[in-house]
């Protein structure tokens, strides 16, 4: 069994239902949790849209209050005032050239304000079931260690390789499966080094 074929043996026992862990119940949601989990968690940025998604329903009821008003219904998670800039941008642009809908296609995505390669290919996976790898910090992390990419690669090079490396079908599961081997087990502080099923397949088994 190669490489590859290991590794995703080991996530499909460790996590056989990995999924978006982000709560939303729409596309618009999902697209605004992904834009403020950026150097946040996904546990906070629940916690946050727990009340966010109840006050601001549509895309009008986020245009309608000032900048101010968004930046403090944001202050709990970090980089709230860039983040509630970019959001009031973005859902002015998918109100001005969407007709209020957020895009399918992976260009229209990504020219949105604040809206990077990262939260597109989550948003395409994740809501319009389009095979995507997304790459965060764990994924990156994870590729790295288990040799799938280099460590000078850039999160770009990261998902073209695990593009190629891993068939199709499987890319938007073993993206789930990777955050969360990244997230409870293969941290970046301790990880699990000692109880870890593809220890003999890292790049640094006893970190």
């Amino acid at each position: 069994m190669g490489r590859v074929d290991s590794i995703m043996r080991v996530f499909d026992d460790m996590f056989p239902h990995a999924e978006c862990e982000l709560n939303h119940t729409n596309a618009l949601e999902l697209l605004i949790a992904v834009m403020l989990s950026a150097q946040t968690t996904d546990a906070s940025v629940n916690k946050l849209t727990g009340t966010l998604f109840k006050k601001y329903q549509t895309i009008d009821d986020y245009l309608m209050v000032s900048l101010s008003t968004l930046e403090q219904d944001l202050r709990q998670i970090g980089l709230y005032k860039n983040k509630a800039r970019n959001l009031q941008k973005t859902l002015y642009v998918l109100k001005t050239s969407f007709n209020g809908e957020v895009p399918k296609s992976q260009a229209a995505l990504e020219s949105l304000p604040g809206v990077g390669r990262k939260t597109a290919n989550v948003v395409l996976s994740v809501w319009f079931d389009v095979p995507r790898i997304a790459v965060d910090t764990h994924v990156e992390r994870v590729s790295k260690r288990l040799k799938l990419a280099y460590n000078p690669d850039s999160t770009k090079k990261v998902e073209e390789k695990l593009m190629r490396k891993i068939p199709k079908d499987k890319w938007s599961k073993i993206h789930h499966q990777m955050i969360f081997f990244g997230r409870y087990h293969c941290k970046a502080k301790n990880p699990k080094c000692h109880e870890c099923p593809l220890k003999s397949l890292c790049r640094y088994p006893n970190i």
